[in-house]
């Protein structure tokens, strides 16, 4: 199974047919070799290191929102908390 991420584009170097896109904050370079017509500002979705294809913003946020949801569903059944200090595993 391959997972694509939504990044949004921040920087483009048409040189190299490169741009740095966020990840959730983390900056990336990836390759452009795959997609057209893409400017800052846009989301593109990013599967080991290339650009697959340009999506909206709104499918970009919708995908995010799911990914979050699944990262929180597998914390809950592992019992990981965000709360420093709390296991929810564990009762007092």
């Amino acid at each position: 199974m391959c997972l694509a991420i939504p990044a949004e584009i921040i920087r483009i170097d048409p040189d190299t047919d490169t741009a740095q896109v966020s990840l959730g904050g983390v900056v990336k370079e990836i390759s452009l070799a795959l997609v057209t017509d893409v400017t800052v500002g846009d989301y593109v979705l990013v599967h080991v290191g290339y650009a697959l294809n340009k999506i909206s913003q709104a499918e970009a946020e919708h995908t995010l929102a799911l990914i979050r949801e699944i990262g929180e569903l597998q914390d809950a059944e592992l019992g990981v908390s965000d709360t420093p200090g709390t296991d929810p595993g564990r009762s007092s």
